[in-house]
């Protein structure tokens, strides 16, 4: 049903349908992250033959280059996999919940929901393309542009997480990532990634960025709270933005402050420090030596009271 018909064409057979060499096809295949199906097998349909023939389309067009064909299409295979993972589970607990053969009741949701999950994901696509193009236009000449990079990280991760249930571990990182999410993109930020016990965020201007770190770990510093406790880590300097990560010297030294930084402190880089002056208070700490920084400055920041 998902597929929209039954698979009855072997590898050798989409890619001669296509038009594109067998290898090829294997390859764009196991870059989304599929096992490769056996010579003989048929699991392909003819929605695999369009895919194949639109790939090798943009490919004509100079607009996939071999190196950008992997990494576009790596990246796709990942960012669908783990969506389509929450999506089915999801389904999944909603069809238990219902009377009736689990399978059936899946299949019924399936049919009624995946449409509008298919149009939504292409508005919210649509929107975040265009929120893309408008940032490229500032960094378009020099592949890079200055922003604030921020870590934050959760307190006592792996020795909280042993005692509770795998429900409530759950509901526990998805509050802490809902909060920091919506932190993020009411500063003017824009979430990274999310590491299970960590957050990767960056944002245009560093005020954005020192407020969100400041008011993560004030929260969870506050025992009437259920926001975990939580470090934070804060540089400030040229970013270089590809397929959705960000990357450079900046990132990684965000990255190491972050294990710097005490529980319930932010601790920023001199780059962060240099724009953050009127309303924070800036404490320099100790030179330290971490990977790949053999003196890296950190400074604790505050709010002025």
């Amino acid at each position: 049903m998902l597929l929209g018909e039954t698979p009855t064409l072997t590898q050798h057979e989409v890619a001669d349908a296509a038009g594109v060499p067998v290898e090829l096809a294997n390859e764009l295949w196991r870059l989304l992250g599929f096992p490769l199906a056996g010579e003989d097998e048929a699991a392909f349909t003819r929605a695999d033959v369009e895919a194949l023939r639109l790939t090798a389309n943009l490919v004509s067009l100079g607009i996939l280059s071999p190196d950008r064909q992997a990494a576009l299409v790596r990246t796709w295979g990942r960012s669908f996999a783990r969506l389509a993972e929450w999506q089915t589970a999801l389904l999944a607990e909603l069809a238990a919940e219902r009377p009736g053969d689990t399978v059936e009741e899946l299949m019924s949701l399936a049919g009624g929901v995946v449409p509008d999950l298919e149009a939504l994901q292409s508005y919210v696509w649509r929107r975040h393309a265009a929120s893309a193009a408008t940032r490229l236009l500032t960094t378009a000449e020099t592949g890079s542009a200055p922003m604030a990079v921020c870590f934050v990280d959760i307190v006592g991760y792996t020795s909280r997480s042993r005692s509770l249930t795998e429900a409530e571990l759950v509901g526990w990182v998805e509050e802490f990532e809902d909060a920091c999410t919506g932190l993020v993109v009411d500063h003017g930020g824009r979430v990274i990634k999310t590491l299970g016990d960590a957050v990767l965020f960056v944002c245009d201007d560093p005020v954005g960025a020192a407020e969100i770190a400041l008011t993560v770990t004030e929260r969870g510093d506050d025992p009437d709270d259920t926001f975990p406790a939580v470090r934070a880590g804060l540089a400030y300097g040229d970013v270089v933005a590809r397929l959705g990560d960000v990357f450079g010297p900046t990132v990684n030294i965000a990255s190491r402050l972050t294990a710097v930084a005490r529980p319930g402190r932010v601790v920023v880089d001199e780059g962060a420090a240099d724009v953050l002056t009127g309303g924070y208070s800036l404490v320099r700490l100790r030179r330290t030596s971490v990977k790949g920084y053999s003196r890296l400055q950190p400074f604790a920041l505050r709010r002025v009271r």
